[in-house]
């Protein structure tokens, strides 16, 4: 059996000698990708991959098998490709049968086209690009758990090329052809939508890489997906396992008018647009050929990503249990510090950060938790360094400075581009358990524009429905999402939430920007460490209510009820219910006490009377 070195420095050969032993039937296809699977699963052996996140491109081999953490940001129509295939030796005449699998051009040789053993397959695309928002911890921590495998070090006899770099060096790609076309037909069928008034954007024609957000960086990918595509979704987050194709000649065939005859007549229809989206230099955005794919529910790198498949990982995870009651203490006084003396506020937040839609009853989500915290400074940066300090606790999230100008000039929602045939993303294309921060506090007096409209409109569905509209021109699409948002505001904000909580200081510090980097700073990496690893679990944990809590609740709301009927409604009762819920969860308990019900009445009471006690000081709040 292969070593450590060859099934990572050369998985293409454990392809080929798979095909080689039986190439007659489908069998060794499903070999191969369980002999990964089970590779992958020794313990630490996914360590052992080099990562796309972590290593640049121009150091890893080409061909070798890489990892790549990612979002799936665009989903490009099926291609076929030259599943097998025959090469004909010019000297002798003799034929071999290989593989074409997992590769994106053929090997040296003269390809015998009208063989009868050749087959076409299909394969589909993904545009991967990295989990937006993604912290700078978990890049760190992440890069310093992986480790070397000393074979796969790959010193480069190049620097990094650039895209003009890349066409001097296709030329001189002679002996290779194309393994790939794209399914046309089906194809038309998405771009015969109305283009009249599509005029090429410019994102098609710059080579942008399409990122959901502003100032993102790292590699975009396209990932070809040989088997069960259908099992995936736009906005999955994975983590990809596959071979690294870099070969110059994808750039060739993408951008050189004379490698149009190798390829399908037909794709001459593709718009110079779609090319460029489609087939970008693979200096720029690699190939990887997917082995195996592992779905992520959290991107957090201090915790196992299936916790329920591994022994191990069950162990972890009881360890973590029975300390999560004195780690949400420790997180609690430093939350209480950062709300400057308000506990209240900081058990919100505490509940807002574990909070996450476990369910949809119709189209309503169910387990969302949108927390608008009011009385936040506007002269100060108070917000901006509230956001750092989330930033720190949470594996994504991004930061929305809700000024006129960005409302109005901000591409928030994703639209589809018919003249490149993509999927141009937007700031709202997150993926699941984002913390989205908006801050109201720069809201200006001013007048919105259609785009200004557009973007609240959309923010409000988001919160409201947790799902965003994407725009396809003449229709919208629905697109469910699992996104934390937290908006902070001077009054009540103008974005509807679940719940709001004015924040009451204690403290009045001289120099408040000082005061909060002492607090911070007061916070080794080891506690930091575990408030990101009880966020993860406490979102993760299950939860139920017995018969007899029911009842009991069911009970309390009547005597509530009693004195004055419109002292408590359907829908107050049915947010304690949800603060019950994370407030449980938040203990690591998972089901309801009557210890924590109780509780529950008691921070609601406290918040609803300080927010209506702040109604009488601003008479003109809502």
């Amino acid at each position: 059996m292969p070593s450590v070195q060859d099934w990572i420095n050369n998985p293409l050969g454990v392809v080929d000698g798979a095909f080689a032993q039986n190439n007659s039937g489908a069998e060794w296809e499903k070999k191969v990708v369980e002999y990964f699977k089970e590779k992958l699963k020794v313990n630490g052996a996914q360590s052992w991959v080099p990562s796309l996140n972590d290593v640049p491109l121009h150091y890893l081999k080409p061909n070798s098998l890489v990892k790549f953490r990612c979002m799936i940001q665009d989903m490009f129509d099926p291609e076929f490709f030259m599943g097998v295939y025959e090469t004909v030796d010019s000297s002798t005449n003799s034929k071999v049968l290989r593989c074409g699998k997992y590769k994106d051009v053929t090997d040296c040789g003269q390809v015998d086209f009208n063989s009868r053993n050749a087959v076409t397959s299909e394969r589909q695309t993904f545009y991967c690009v990295p989990i937006p928002g993604e912290s700078q911890w978990v890049k760190e921590i992440s890069f310093h758990q992986a480790r070397v495998v000393p074979s796969t070090s790959y010193t480069p006899n190049r620097h990094k090329r650039s895209y003009e770099e890349d066409d001097e060096m296709d030329t001189q790609a002679q002996c290779h052809c194309a393994n790939s076309h794209r399914n046309v037909e089906s194809k038309r069928l998405e771009t015969e939508a109305p283009s009249q008034n599509n005029s090429p954007s410019r994102c098609s024609s710059n080579l942008d890489l399409n990122f959901p957000l502003p100032g993102e960086q790292g590699p975009a990918c396209l990932v070809k997906v040989y088997e069960g595509w259908d099992g995936f979704k736009l906005n999955d987050m994975l983590e990809v396992f596959g071979i690294l194709s870099v070969d110059p000649a994808l750039s060739l065939m993408a951008d050189d008018k004379e490698a149009s005859s190798l390829l399908d007549p037909t794709e001459s229809m593709e718009t110079v647009e779609e090319q460029r989206a489609h087939s970008p230099p693979a200096s720029l955005v690699p190939r990887i050929h997917m082995l195996y794919a592992q779905p992520l529910k959290h991107n957090n790198p201090l915790l196992p990503s299936a916790v329920s498949e591994d022994k191990g990982a069950c162990r972890f995870l009881s360890g973590v249990l029975s300390e999560l009651t004195s780690v949400r203490s420790e997180l609690l006084t430093y939350l209480t510090h950062i709300f400057l003396g308000d506990s209240l506020a900081a058990e919100y937040l505490i509940l807002h950060l574990i909070s996450s839609v476990y369910a949809r009853r119709d189209v309503l989500p169910l387990g969302k938790f949108t927390l608008n915290v009011s009385g936040c400074p506007h002269s100060s940066p108070y917000t901006d360094q509230l956001y750092q300090i989330i930033q720190q606790l949470v594996p994504s999230s991004y930061q929305i400075c809700m000024s006129l100008h960005n409302m109005n000039n901000q591409r928030m929602v994703p639209r589809k581009d018919y003249t490149a045939n993509r999927l141009v993303s937007g700031t709202l294309q997150l993926a699941s358990n984002t913390s989205l921060f908006l801050d109201e506090t720069q809201l200006e007096q001013g007048q919105l524009d259609a785009t200004g409209v557009r973007n609240i409109t959309a923010l409000g569905n988001l919160i409201s429905w947790q799902k965003v509209d994407y725009d396809f021109n003449y229709h919208q699409m629905e697109f469910p999402c699992n996104i934390n948002v937290l908006i902070v505001s001077e009054g009540r904000s103008l974005l509807p939430s679940d719940c709001q909580v004015h924040l009451r200081p204690a403290l009045s510090p001289p120099n408040l920007e000082e005061y909060l980097k002492t607090v911070q700073l007061a916070q080794a990496s080891s506690q930091l460490n575990k408030y990101r690893v009880y966020f993860t679990v406490a979102r993760s944990l299950d939860y139920n209510i017995s018969d007899q809590i029911t009842k009991a609740v069911e009970e309390d709301f009547v005597e509530m009820r009693k004195d004055d009927p419109q002292s408590v409604s359907a829908e107050d009762l049915h947010r304690m219910l949800i603060v019950a819920r994370l407030l449980s969860l938040s203990y690591g308990q998972t089901s309801l006490s009557r210890e924590n019900w109780i509780k529950a009445k008691q921070m609601e009471m406290m918040r609803i009377s300080r927010t209506q006690q702040q109604k009488c000081v601003n008479g003109n709040e809502p």
